[in-house]
C-alpha cells in the first residue's frame, strides 16, 4: 500500500491525498458510517481519476467512490482500501438555456446545480432533503428520486450523457447532449443506479426544463386510504399535467412533526388518518391557482378529502415542506430501523396492515412511522422496537420485506442497495437478473476493486461456483 500511496501523492500533489487524522475526520458521514479508509484521494479531473484507477487496478487495491456522503444504505462504506472523493470536482462547465442542458463535474452539489439553472431562468427538477450536500455524481450513481418523481421522473430521466472511468482507468465519454439518440447501446445506463460498482462517474450532461411561472401548494386531510388513491387520480386529471408533488404522511408521523418538541405547527388539526402535501408547478400563476383551488373544492364536494389548506405565500409553503422534511424528529426515537420501499398503490393498505401486525406480534412496545412519495409508489417505513442489535434488525427486516416480496415490490425505491440491502436483492430481482448483474460486474471490473461488496456479494458467488 505504501508504494502505491507514494505514486498517488506524486500524481495528485498537495492536498490530493489525505491520511491519518485528516482522513479520519473527512470520513464522517451525514447519515451512515463511512468506515476508515487507508487514505482519501481527491482528484480534480477525469484524467486524475483515470490515472488513479489505473494504478489501483494494477495493484489490486479497492477503491470506494464518495460523493456528498449522504447515502443511507452504507453504499460508501470503506473497510480498508482507498476512498475516492469527488469534492474537488465541482465545476459547472456549461449551461445552455437554448438546448436546455447543463454540463457539470460529478462533485457539484445538487443545490449548486439547481441554483445555477435558476439563475438562467431554467429548472433542474431533482429535489431531495440532502440537496445541500448530495452531489450530482452521487445522485447519478444511486439514481436518486426525491420529491418530484411523479412529474419529472428519477435521476436517469434527467441525465442525457455522462463520462465515467472503468476499473482499469479506461475513460468512457458518452457526453450526449440530445434527448433522442438511438445510435446503439445507451452506455450511460451502465453507471446510472449502479452505485460506483461498474465505473466512477466524473462528468454529466443534465437535462434542464424552463423555470415554472406558478407554484401552488396545499395540505389536505383524508380519512381513508381509498380516498388517498382517489384524490391522487382526481388531482392528476384536474391539474392537467402540472402536478409535481404528492407527499403523504400517516397520522402518527404528522403528529410527531407538528407536536412539541418539534417546531412545526399543524396546518390542519390532528384527527385524520392521512395528510397529503400536494404541489403544482405551471406556467401562469393566476390561471393555475384558479385551477388548483377548483380542483381542491371539487374534491371536498365529492367527499374525497376532509379538509384542505392552501399556502398563501412562500413562507407558508416553506413551513408545509418543512413538516415533510422533518425526518430528524423520527431520529429522536432512536434506536430505529429505516426502510425505503416501493409497491403498487392498490397493495399499500394491506401491505402496511400486515407489516404493523407482524411487528406488534413480535414486540409489545414499538413504533412504526410511515410517510413518503406515495404518488410514485414510494413509502418510507421507520420502525423502532427498543433494540438496535443485529438480530433485531434482521427480525424487523423480515417483517418489512416479507410482505413486500409477496406483492412484487422493491426493497429499494430510491436509496440503492449498498451493503444494507444486499442480502435482499434477490427478493426484488429474479435469479436471471442477478446473474446478469454479476456478469456485468465481472466483465467491467474483473479484479473487483470498484466499491467491493456493494450491491452484489461477488465473493459469495465465486464460492458457490
Amino acid at each position: 500500500m505504501e508504494q502505491l500511496l507514494v505514486k498517488l501523492r506524486a500524481l495528485l500533489g498537495d492536498g490530493g491525498v489525505l491520511e491519518g487524522a485528516d482522513a479520519e475526520e473527512k470520513a464522517q458521514g451525514a447519515w451512515a458510517p463511512m468506515g476508515v479508509p487507508d487514505a482519501i484521494l481527491r482528484p480534480k479531473s477525469t484524467d486524475d481519476v483515470s490515472a488513479i484507477l489505473k494504478l489501483c487496478h494494477q495493484a489490486g487495491t479497492p477503491v470506494v467512490p464518495w460523493g456528498g456522503k449522504t447515502g443511507l444504505v452504507e453504499g460508501g462504506h470503506v473497510d480498508g482500501g482507498l476512498a475516492l472523493s469527488m469534492e474537488r470536482m465541482t465545476r459547472i462547465e456549461e449551461l445552455d438555456p437554448m438546448s436546455g442542458t447543463m454540463t457539470v463535474q460529478a462533485g457539484v452539489p445538487l443545490q449548486a446545480a439547481c441554483e445555477a439553472a435558476e439563475a438562467q431562468d431554467m429548472l433542474f427538477p431533482l429535489d431531495l432533503g440532502a440537496r445541500g450536500s448530495a452531489t450530482i455524481g452521487g445522485n447519478i450513481s444511486t439514481n436518486a428520486g426525491g420529491n418530484r418523481v411523479i412529474r419529472y421522473g428519477m435521476m436517469r430521466d434527467m441525465v442525457l450523457g455522462l463520462e465515467a472511468v472503468l476499473a482499469d482507468g479506461t475513460v468512457i465519454s458518452a457526453m450526449n447532449h440530445m434527448i433522442k439518440n438511438n445510435a446503439g447501446y445507451d452506455l450511460k445506463q451502465l453507471f446510472l443506479g449502479t452505485e460506483g460498482t461498474l465505473g466512477v462517474v466524473t462528468r454529466a450532461v443534465l437535462r434542464l426544463r424552463p423555470a415554472p411561472r406558478s407554484q401552488d401548494t396545499a395540505f389536505v386531510a383524508i380519512d381513508g386510504f381509498e380516498g388517498v388513491a382517489a384524490f391522487l387520480r382526481h388531482i392528476e386529471r384536474a391539474l392537467g399535467g402540472t402536478l409535481s408533488a404528492f407527499e403523504v404522511m400517516w397520522e402518527d408521523f404528522y403528529k410527531l412533526v407538528t407536536s412539541p418538541p418539534a417546531s412545526g405547527h399543524p396546518p390542519i388539526p390532528h384527527g385524520h388518518s392521512y395528510y397529503v402535501l400536494v404541489e403544482s408547478l405551471g406556467g401562469n400563476q393566476e390561471e393555475d391557482s384558479a385551477r388548483f383551488e377548483a380542483a381542491l373544492m371539487a374534491a371536498l364536494e365529492a367527499g374525497e378529502i376532509a379538509d384542505a389548506v392552501i399556502a398563501k405565500n412562500q413562507g407558508e409553503r416553506n413551513a408545509m415542506w418543512a413538516l415533510r422534511d422533518d425526518v430528524g424528529q423520527v431520529l429522536q426515537n432512536w434506536p430505529i430501523f429505516t426502510f425505503d420501499v416501493s409497491l403498487r398503490i392498490p397493495d399499500m393498505e394491506t401491505y402496511l396492515s400486515e407489516v404493523k401486525a407482524e411487528i406488534a406480534r413480535k414486540w409489545s412496545e414499538h413504533t412504526a412511522m410511515i410517510f413518503g412519495h406515495l404518488g410514485d409508489g414510494n413509502l418510507h417505513v421507520i420502525v423502532g422496537v427498543g433494540d438496535e442489535s443485529a438480530q433485531a434488525r434482521r427480525d424487523v427486516e423480515a417483517c418489512v420485506y416479507g410482505p413486500l416480496r409477496a406483492r412484487g415490490g422493491s426493497v429499494s425505491a430510491e436509496h440503492g442497495i449498498g451493503l444494507e440491502k444486499r442480502d435482499y436483492l434477490g427478493w426484488s430481482r429474479s435469479p436471471e437478473e442477478v446473474a446478469l448483474m454479476r456478469t456485468l460486474k465481472a466483465t467491467l471490473d474483473p479484479k473487483g476493486i470498484l466499491n467491493p461488496g456493494k450491491v452484489l456479494d461477488m465473493e459469495l458467488a465465486l464460492a458457490a461456483e
